[in-house]
């Protein structure tokens, strides 16, 4: 049976309960609330930035769209200028007038349709235009409310590893000098047991598993001598003796 002394398996306790502050520090790190609310605020970027990307997809085809309507009724109307120039001109013979002048008709028909249809995408790139300005600002608002709560996060976060810190070098004072193979059995049983490796006798209850020991049990480990290590029939962790309350 592994010995160590007295004051070792004591102050083992101390180590123990260092290591679970640590271990409630690292939870209350991993499942911060401000996690989720960065999370959330991601995921609503995330949506509003393909929004943008839609929406400036949509414009820029739209533009192009405009453009080339705009192309066409310049053309129609450079046509129809170069038409009744040489309708004006008097040098088109009367047959070449009438052609003229029904190609005119018709241009001027063309170029009501084709800017019918000018009109219809200016407006369409109108309407694409203040949704585009209206979801790219709302992306920017929430992007800056994305920054504002990562920021409040880092804070948070800092002082809770201002904390693991502190108790890290709480911890290496507490450890040092410990007996060697109480800490190796320790450790052990750390990975063991969920970290939880080494509880208080209180009576006939493990501190650890919190179980009722067998009377006969709790009497042969309060036989053993003081310098022995002994363990919980249950649970198999260290159990220290004699191990004053803690109020």
């Amino acid at each position: 049976m592994t010995t160590a002394p007295v004051a070792d398996q004591l102050r083992l306790l101390e180590v123990q309960a260092l290591d679970t502050r640590t271990q409630q520090l690292a939870h209350q790190r991993r499942t911060h609330p401000a996690h989720a609310r960065v999370a959330e605020l991601a995921a609503q970027v995330a949506d509003l930035e393909s929004a943008v990307v839609t929406s400036r997809t949509a414009a820029g085809d739209l533009r192009r769209e405009l453009t080339k309507a705009e192309a066409d009724v310049e053309q129609v109307r450079s046509r129809a200028t170069r038409d009744q120039a040489r309708m004006d001109s008097g040098a088109a013979s009367v047959k070449d007038v009438q052609a003229l002048a029904t190609e005119l008709e018709n241009l001027t028909r063309r170029q009501a349709a084709l800017e019918e249809i000018e009109l219809d995408v200016m407006e369409r790139l109108e309407a694409h235009e203040t949704a585009l300005a209206g979801v790219t600002q709302a992306r920017d608002e929430l992007l800056a409310s994305q920054q504002a709560a990562q920021a409040d996060l880092a804070a948070q976060l800092a002082v809770i590893d201002e904390q693991v810190a502190a108790v890290s070098t709480e911890r290496a004072t507490r450890v040092q000098g410990l007996d060697a193979g109480l800490v190796t059995l320790y450790e052990r049983l750390r990975e063991q047991l969920g970290g939880l490796a080494v509880a208080a006798l209180r009576g006939r209850r493990c501190e650890g598993c919190r179980l009722e020991l067998n009377p006969s049990d709790v009497a042969h480990l309060n036989a053993a001598e003081p310098e022995q290590v002994v363990r919980c029939e249950e649970c198999g962790r260290i159990l220290v003796r004699g191990a004053p309350v803690v109020r």
